[in-house]
């Protein structure tokens, strides 16, 4: 089961969802999606919690609000975080997560610990948490389906953009050999027999110069 819950501080409204124990955290880390945002309370024992980016938006600019909202659903999801202040919330895209064998269940390390920030929460908004389980919903969503939708549509995309760019690519050197073939040939009809012919002196009248006496 995951649960997933709706933030209305930014528009469009952001998803968040939350696995219910380790073994449905396992899933969400095998199956998340490039635009997930995992959170996690840092230390301590927690829920998994991520965030659905849209597909123009960057984990680099989280509205604030927005990050303070994924915050306080993972230190409510904490059995100790919950009961504690100024505690340390860790994010990092779903990509960063790596998973091996040699790992007990729910637990997850990074590929690149840089890439893990850091946001603190003092103490427990109940407002904040209110708000967001007012829009709670329990699913039983196949994810493995749901990523591969994701990639197929994902691909897709890229097709698209890839023959848009060889598209333009082919129409600006179309552009740029009649550029060529026109400087190359400006000066075809000033060259040409007829016009050369007309400016000779070689067939006019003998008298041609009387016109000018």
């Amino acid at each position: 089961m995951v649960y997933y819950f709706t933030s209305t501080v930014v528009e469009p409204s952001a998803f968040i969802y939350v696995g219910k124990d380790k073994f449905e955290n396992e899933d969400l880390i095998k199956y998340g999606l490039e635009k997930d945002i995992w959170f996690h309370v840092d230390n301590l024992s927690s829920a998994h919690v991520y965030l659905r980016l849209h597909d123009c938006e960057s984990w680099d600019n989280i509205p604030q609000l927005l990050l303070e909202d994924c915050a306080q659903l993972t230190k409510a999801n904490s059995i100790e975080g919950n009961k504690k202040d100024n505690i340390t919330v860790i994010y990092t895209p779903w990509s960063n997560l790596m998973k091996d064998g040699s790992m007990a269940t729910g637990q997850v390390s990074f590929h690149n610990s840089k890439l893990v920030r850091k946001v603190l929460v003092r103490q427990r908004e109940n407002v904040i948490l209110n708000r967001l389980n007012k829009t709670r919903v329990e699913k039983f969503p196949n994810l493995m389906a749901e990523r591969e939708v994701f990639l197929k549509k994902q691909q897709k995309e890229e097709r698209r953009i890839r023959d848009e760019q060889r598209a333009r690519e082919k129409q600006e050197k179309r552009e740029r050999e009649q550029l060529k073939w026109q400087k190359e040939h400006a000066y075809d009809d000033l060259m040409s027999e007829e016009n050369i012919q007309a400016s000779s002196n070689q067939d006019r009248d003998p008298d041609f110069l009387d016109d000018f006496m």
